[in-house]
């Protein structure tokens, strides 16, 4: 596992306030415009030895219905094969209670048992190397709609300035027109009486 990958430690800053590596990427990445979503699906198996590759075979193997049904058939056959010879040869490899089978499936637990918790202990990191991103990715964006946002709003707090000074400038050439006409103004007073006019 790369030391990128481990949990993030928190730093403080100087305002007080704890802010976390994962953070601090995100902040860095939009400040350098960079995407930050990657494939985190490959991010562990190219680090992976022979060991723990084994382990996730025999894991998904011994979780699948095929090594169920090979299970119950060699089982099957242990007892099938018990209960043959017994009636016609009167001889057995592993008598009733089956002594044998019950070490034999005792040690396919023993040996097996480890080897599902490392494989799960290897899928647990990636569930966490994939949260973390997940983490970071999420971050990103609201960051990014918090920056479009502002944007947004400082455009419209200019339009608002540029919608006054038009309606300024309205007024002013309003008020010129009514001086120069007098009676425009009356039809702006009562404008019922200039339209029966």
């Amino acid at each position: 596992m790369k030391a990128a990958d481990s949990p993030a430690p928190r730093r403080p800053r100087q305002s007080g306030q704890a802010i976390d590596l994962h953070a601090e990427k995100v902040a860095r990445h939009i400040a350098e415009h960079k995407h930050i979503a990657r494939n985190t699906a490959n991010d562990l198996d190219e680090d992976t030895s022979l060991g723990a590759r084994a382990a996730d075979a025999v894991a998904r193997f011994g979780g699948s219905w095929t090594f169920i049904s090979l299970f119950a058939a060699v089982l099957v056959v242990w007892v099938g094969l018990n209960t043959l010879l017994l009636t016609h040869y009167n001889a057995v490899f592993d008598p009733y209670p089956f002594i044998l089978l019950n070490l034999v499936l005792s040690m396919l637990a023993a040996v097996q048992a480890p080897i599902i918790l490392m494989s799960q202990n290897r899928q647990a990191v990636k569930d966490r190397l994939h949260a973390e991103h997940d983490y970071e990715v999420n971050l990103k964006a609201e960051l990014e709609i918090m920056l479009l946002h502002e944007k947004v709003d400082l455009l419209r707090q200019g339009q608002w300035g540029e919608l006054l000074a038009i309606q300024k400038q309205q007024l002013e050439l309003l008020a010129h027109l009514i001086d120069k006409n007098p009676s425009a103004a009356a039809a702006l007073d009562h404008p019922s009486s200039a339209a029966s006019v």
